[in-house]
C-alpha cells in the first residue's frame, strides 16, 4: 500500500508539470532557468539559511520539550541534510523522515523522536496556515473573489469542516478515558502536546520561529518574482505566493515540483497577471529552494566520509580476531564492523504521520 501511495504522489506530480507543459508550453521553464542572477541566487540562498536556522530552533524547542538531547548545531546540520532529501526525492517528506529516525536512534526512542518531529511540522503548518486565512480573507486576491462570488457555497463548506472538528474533539475525548492502547496513545499525544508545543517556555519560541520561517519563504517568492520580471506591489502579490505555499503542502509533488507551479499559473492569470510569468516565478523559487538547501548535500557527503574513515581505522586497528581458546584450527574469524548507516526510508507508517502533519 505504501508503493502504491509513493507512485501515485510520483505520477500526480508528474501528470501536472505535463498539463502544464502542455498548456503554456516549455518557455516558461526555460525562462525560469535564464532569469536567474547570481545577486538573486545569493539572496535568496541567505534567506534559505535564515529560515533553516530558525526552523531547527523550532526542532530543538519541542525535541527538549519532550525530553529528548538535541544541540542547536547538529540540529542545523540534520535539518539542511532534510531539507535537500526532501527537494531531491519525491514526496517532500523523507527527509523528515530520516531526520525523526536518525535522532531517535541516537536517542534511544524513534517512536517520540518522529512524534516530536510531527509536532514540530504540524506548529509551522498550524501558524503557516493563520496567516494565510487571514491575508487571504482580509487582502484583494483570486480567493476573496472566489467567496464573493460563490459565498453560500464557501459557507457550506466551512461549517461542514466545523462540524466535522467538533466531532473529532469529542471523539477524541471520548476515546482518551478509555483504557485501550488507542486511548493511551491520544493520552500520550496530548500530554506531548502540551509539553512540548504549548508549555511556556515553548510557545513563543516555536511561534516566533514559525513566523519568521514563513516570513523566509515569502521573501523568497518576492525574490522569485522580480527575477521573473513581475512589477506588482506586494499587497498584490502575497496573497498568490501564499496559495502557491498551500499548494507546495499537497503530496502530489516531485521533490517540491508540481501543485506549486500549477496554483502559481492559476493565481497569477486570475489576478490579472500573466500566468506564465506565474509559471516561470514558481520555477525560480524551485531553483532557488533548491540552491538553498545543497548545505545538505555537504552534510551528507562530511559524514559518509567520516564513516569511512572510521571502518577503515577500526580495519587497521583489529583485522583479525585471535581464535578462542579451545575451538578447533580454521579459518580465522574476520571482524566486520557494522558501522554502515542505516536505510534512510522506514516503514511507510513513519511516513504517513508526517504527510498527515503537512511535511
Amino acid at each position: 500500500m505504501g508503493r502504491i501511495w509513493a507512485w501515485a504522489r510520483i505520477l500526480g506530480g508528474v501528470g501536472i508539470l505535463a498539463f502544464l507543459l502542455w498548456r503554456l508550453g516549455t518557455g516558461a521553464f526555460l525562462d525560469g532557468l535564464r532569469v536567474i542572477s547570481l545577486p538573486a541566487l545569493g539572496l535568496a540562498f541567505g534567506i534559505g539559511a535564515a529560515t533553516t536556522v530558525f526552523s531547527a530552533w523550532r526542532w530543538c524547542l519541542v525535541a527538549r520539550g519532550l525530553g529528548l538531547r538535541l544541540s542547536f548545531p547538529a540540529a542545523i546540520a540534520d535539518y539542511y541534510k532534510a531539507l535537500f532529501l526532501n527537494a531531491a526525492l519525491p514526496g517532500g517528506v523523507l527527509g523528515d523522515v530520516d531526520r525523526a529516525v536518525q535522532h531517535g536512534r541516537d536517542e534511544g526512542d524513534v517512536a517520540k523522536s518522529v512524534r516530536a518531529v510531527v509536532l514540530e511540522r504540524t506548529a509551522g503548518q498550524l501558524v503557516f496556515l493563520v496567516i494565510a486565512v487571514t491575508v487571504l480573507l482580509t487582502v484583494p486576491s483570486p480567493v476573496l473573489t472566489v467567496i464573493e462570488r460563490h459565498g453560500f457555497v464557501v459557507a457550506t463548506v466551512l461549517l461542514a469542516v466545523a462540524l466535522a472538528a467538533v466531532i473529532l474533539l469529542l471523539a477524541f475525548r471520548r476515546l482518551r478515558q478509555g483504557g485501550s492502547r488507542v486511548a493511551a496513545g491520544i493520552r500520550t499525544g496530548l500530554a506531548e502536546i502540551r509539553t512540548g508545543l504549548l508549555a511556556r517556555r515553548n510557545w513563543p519560541g516555536v511561534t516566533l520561529a514559525s513566523v519568521v520561517v514563513v516570513l523566509g519563504h515569502l521573501a523568497t517568492f518576492v525574490v522569485a518574482a522580480r527575477a521573473a520580471g513581475s512589477a506588482a506591489s506586494l499587497t498584490r502579490l502575497i496573497p498568490l505566493m501564499l496559495l502557491a505555499l498551500l499548494a507546495m503542502s499537497l503530496p502530489l509533488n516531485i521533490g517540491g515540483w508540481g501543485p506549486r507551479e500549477a496554483v502559481t499559473a492559476w493565481a497569477f492569470g486570475a489576478a490579472g497577471l500573466s500566468a506564465t510569468q506565474g509559471l516561470t516565478t514558481a520555477v525560480v523559487y524551485g531553483v532557488f529552494a533548491f540552491v538553498a538547501a545543497l548545505p545538505g548535500a555537504a552534510v551528507l557527503i562530511v559524514r559518509a566520509l567520516s564513516r569511512l574513515r572510521t571502518a577503515a581505522a577500526v580495519r587497521l586497528a583489529a583485522p583479525i580476531s585471535p581464535v578462542p581458546y579451545g575451538l578447533p584450527a580454521g579459518p580465522a574469524l574476520v571482524v566486520e564492523p557494522l558501522l554502515a548507516e542505516p536505510a534512510l526510508v522506514p516503514a511507510a507508517p513513519v511516513g504517513r504521520e508526517l504527510v498527515r502533519a503537512g511535511a
